[in-house]
């Protein structure tokens, strides 16, 4: 997810139908490496794959393609979820910036009642709906940023990767706290970010994370899944 404020986004001068052509055809099926019971599109090459997206959607400036990787935050945030669905089963539950969808589907199949994947990204609308159906499940998309809000009507709210600029993980953290003061609960993954606040957090579980070396999170060898206080 980026911040709300950016414009590298793609418009609507492609179709719902084009973009999904682009994704299938730039992206892979592949197993999450520490949630191989998910399986996602992922890109082959990240920076070829962003550059091929700046090109087609005509965006020079566009953003890199958080919805083609699986990222260590919300690896973790998946497979402490899979791991110990009392968290999620019979709960309603948002997946914050989801990116691939990643973190929704994992609900879904850790028995959650109800799973909502929000993002600020169209194109994570496309990849979601092509995720969840290579995983045989529906999760309802929301293309908004829900952080102007007030906090949702959901028991538990996920969030894997949100804390990599300085404006949003502040604006996001301040919103889940929000969150968490009007009885929701937060999971929050994170692989030791500079801008993850020090304070305000209680550890719940460490994931060994395998990197991609094509990603960021290349030399990362454990994220860290977070409740609030």
């Amino acid at each position: 997810m980026t911040p709300p404020s950016a414009t590298g986004h793609p418009t609507s001068a492609r179709s719902d139908a084009e973009v999904r052509e682009f994704l299938l055809a730039q992206t892979t099926l592949l197993p999450a490496p520490q949630v191989p019971e998910v399986q996602l599109r992922q890109a082959r090459d990240m920076t070829t794959l962003w550059q091929r997206s700046q090109v087609f959607f005509g965006v020079p400036d566009l953003d890199p393609p958080y919805w083609a990787a699986a990222w260590a935050g919300g690896q973790a945030v998946a497979r402490h979820v899979i791991d110990h669905p009392a968290l999620v089963a019979g709960r309603a539950v948002l997946d914050l910036a989801t990116g691939s969808g990643l973190c929704a589907i994992a609900a879904v199949q850790a028995g959650a009642s109800r799973v909502t994947a929000c993002d600020i990204d169209p194109v994570a609308m496309v990849a979601l709906e092509l995720n969840t159906a290579a995983n045989g499940v529906e999760v309802p998309g929301l293309l908004a940023d829900l952080t102007a809000g007030p906090p949702p009507d959901v028991d538990v709210v996920l969030a894997g990767d949100v804390c990599y600029e300085p404006g949003m993980a502040g604006g996001i953290l301040g919103w889940l706290h929000l969150c968490h003061d009007a009885g929701i609960e937060v999971l929050l993954g994170d692989p030791g970010r500079d801008y993850l606040p020090g304070d305000g957090l209680a550890e719940l579980a460490q994931v060994e994370i395998t990197g991609d070396p094509m990603l960021e999170n290349a030399g990362v060898h454990r994220a860290t899944v977070f409740t609030l206080r």
